[in-house]
């Protein structure tokens, strides 16, 4: 990727555009079954399924503040798996700000020690405005704006010193950011995380090398998962969704040589650690994310059309049996 990809350009601020959504996220609550609460700083926090139940639109909507708004998240049914027939369909603007720029999970924020510490990864438009990731100095995308909204992956409240860091790091009062908590076992949490199905495929194309700038637009679908209480097996279930069951479309200004190798070396079956649903891939190297090949966190399915040919190229294919293995499983 050429350096400072964004510098310079006439670029969408994702806060500014994201912060009606997340104005009529707050004002909704009670219709989404959301809990709204304020920390002793003044910030906002949503609850989307510890104490309040939350549910698939809440999830829907959510994803579409992860991407910043420039993308949209739709439910709609599908025939590719008989078992599971509902998708998550996303779509997006400026692919590559509202996936990596945003959507992606890269601020870890972390706060106290033991049994009681909390630690969540946060994703959002307020990525742009205050975390330290080396990411954004390789997009040269920064987004500044009076209000910031991050998304936890969480199933605890946050105290109230995590959320004056990232009102800090932010450079805003409290008072101006919204914090939301999706756990990974709700029905808000399995729709906001299937629908990084095109930011997973977008970051894999980083991790590849292939040029960030080539990549025009995308669309990407991915299952519904069934929620489970237990962590590890609905975070193995929201994985494998992505892995067995997501199909993405890339249109690159690239030419074939450089859109057939994308295709054909990013789908998750070209991984050492692919061929078992991902709670006991995880289990097996001690839940130890480290331990597990990069290589492995890739939709199934990859199309890739050429915009200077015409031409398109098809990596992968879905995994039905491993989806039903997955999903099914108690």
């Amino acid at each position: 990727m050429s350096e400072q990809l964004y510098a310079g350009k006439d670029v969408p601020n994702i806060n500014e555009m994201v912060a009606p959504a997340v104005q009529a996220l707050v004002d909704n609550a009670r219709a989404l079954r959301l809990g709204v609460s304020q920390l002793a700083n003044g910030t906002t926090v949503v609850d989307a399924g510890i104490n309040h139940r939350g549910g698939l639109e809440a999830g829907r909507l959510i994803g579409e503040i992860c991407l910043g708004g420039l993308g949209r998240v739709a439910l709609r049914t599908r025939l590719a798996f008989s078992n599971w027939p509902w998708q998550v369909a996303v779509s997006s603007l400026e692919p590559v700000i509202a996936c990596l720029g945003s959507q992606y999970a890269g601020w870890s924020l972390q706060q106290g020690e033991g049994k009681a510490a909390f630690f969540a990864l946060g994703s959002g438009p307020a990525r742009a405005m205050g975390s330290k990731e080396a990411l954004f100095n390789e997009l040269g995308y920064r987004a500044p704006f009076g209000k910031a909204c991050l998304v936890l992956e969480t199933d605890k409240f946050p105290p109230v010193e995590i959320a004056e860091k990232v009102a800090r790091y932010c450079q805003i009062p409290g008072k101006d950011l919204t914090l939301i908590l999706t756990p990974t076992s709700s029905l808000a949490g399995c729709v906001q995380i299937v629908a990084r199905v095109l930011e997973t495929a977008i970051h894999k194309a980083h991790i590849l090398g292939f040029p960030l700038e080539a990549i025009i637009d995308g669309l990407a679908t991915a299952p519904v998962p069934p929620p489970a209480p237990d962590f590890l097996v609905a975070m193995g279930r929201t994985n494998d969704a992505l892995l067995f069951g997501g199909e993405v479309q890339l249109y690159v200004d690239a030419e074939d040589a450089a859109a057939e190798d994308l295709a054909l070396r990013m789908p998750s079956n070209t991984s050492s650690d692919f061929g078992r649903p991902f709670a006991e891939v995880f289990k097996a190297v001690s839940f130890d994310f480290y331990k597990i090949d990069p290589m492995l966190f890739s939709p199934a399915r990859i199309i890739v059309t050429s915009l200077r040919t015409g031409r398109t190229f098809v990596g992968g294919h879905m995994h039905p049996d491993l989806l039903d293995q997955s999903f099914a499983k108690v």
